[in-house]
């Protein structure tokens, strides 16, 4: 799970632990502040993956494209089969019109 600058704090971190969800969180610049002053009672710095955060980029970008379709946004479909045919739909009318 790739969140923003925003979701940094130790609730959200432990919580995506909890649930063995592997997250890509930057840490912000004052929380960095505060822990460097706090010397060794700051803890250690939380994990961060720079290369796996510069993929969340694209993926965004096609989740956002994909939006666009009501259907898709909405998700007035009741079945799981149907909305992943109704996403397939979106997504290739995406690709053919690039």
């Amino acid at each position: 799970m790739a969140c923003n600058k925003a979701y940094s704090n130790g609730a959200c971190r432990t919580y995506l632990r909890r649930r063995g969800i592997r997250h890509t969180i930057p840490e912000k610049a004052d929380s960095r502040a505060a822990r460097v002053r706090k010397g060794s009672r700051g803890g250690r710095p939380p994990g961060f993956d720079e290369e796996r955060y510069r993929k969340r980029n694209p993926v965004e970008r096609a989740i956002n494209r994909l939006k666009h379709a009501r259907a898709v946004a909405t998700r007035y479909d009741k079945r799981g089969y149907v909305y992943l045919g109704t996403v397939t739909a979106a997504t290739l009318v995406i690709w053919l019109r690039t």
